[in-house]
């Protein structure tokens, strides 16, 4: 892994981008940090010609953004011209949210919808990813829904984005999910795990959690992971801050 290819989830620092202003000044510190790459996910709701702008007045690429997983699913061609507009070559399907998930029938049934969905996107040169949490890692019939959902679908129209926080949550292993997707793995998102003092799992800086990162990252560049996005869902205190003690542990320790 280069550091080049380490990028910043917005979904971090969603609490300061409520306006344009808010939104190129976080673009502006994520830069300084020394991030080159982001991911969209929450941008208050400016449009993709400005937001294209704003990236490109600080040289932050924009390999992929988290898009509404009910339009992936209803409107993929609006989806796969938005990307193109934001300069994104990976649509991320975030969370089956609303979606009915009580049977093998019913998650074959979303697998088929996904398929259909990364068609769409595949036809119009936009790769689609599925990023999972750890409800994929109940079983049906013995199989856990993520397993499913990458065996009833299409290598060439659904890839994945792995999140290390959610399978860790899940009862699973990164490195072992990393693994399997070899071919498939083109996202990965860094998560740290932590048990706080209360015995609950949470989230942490990476390398201030207990995952081990190096053969993580090891078994995903095998695969032929492309991107390597931090992301934190909580932060103890200035999102900005965890941002940068993300980055440096990587830079430091991780990249080669």
């Amino acid at each position: 892994m280069k550091i080049g290819q380490v990028a910043a989830q917005l979904y971090t620092v969603r609490d300061h981008l409520k306006t344009s202003a808010g939104i190129a000044e976080s673009l502006s510190k994520i830069e300084q940090i020394g991030y080159r790459a982001v991911q969209l996910a929450s941008a208050g709701g400016v449009g993709e010609e400005e937001m294209a702008k704003m990236l490109s007045d600080v040289g932050l690429a924009c390999p992929a953004s988290h898009e509404s997983s009910e339009r992936i699913l209803s409107e993929p061609a609006a989806i796969a011209e938005r990307m193109g507009k934001l300069g994104c070559g990976y649509a991320v399907f975030p969370h089956p949210g609303g979606v009915k998930l009580d049977t093998l029938a019913d998650v074959k049934g979303f697998a088929a919808k996904l398929n259909a969905s990364g068609k769409v996107l595949q036809e119009a040169g936009i790769v689609l990813a599925y990023h999972n949490h750890s409800t994929e890692f109940r079983r049906f019939d013995g199989r856990l829904m993520l397993e499913v959902l990458y065996d009833e679908t299409d290598p060439r129209y659904v890839q994945a984005e792995i999140d290390t926080y959610w399978v860790q949550h899940g009862g699973g292993d990164s490195e072992d999910w990393c693994r399997r997707l070899k071919g498939r793995l083109p996202l990965l998102h860094l998560k740290d795990y932590v048990i706080s003092s209360q015995g609950r799992p949470t989230f942490a800086e990476v390398g201030r959690g207990n995952l081990t990162w190096k053969p993580i990252i090891a078994a995903a560049e095998q695969s032929g992971c492309e991107w390597y996005t931090v992301e934190q869902d909580i932060c103890p205190g200035d999102p900005f801050d965890s941002l940068r003690m993300s980055f440096e542990y990587i830079r430091d320790h991780l990249c080669s």
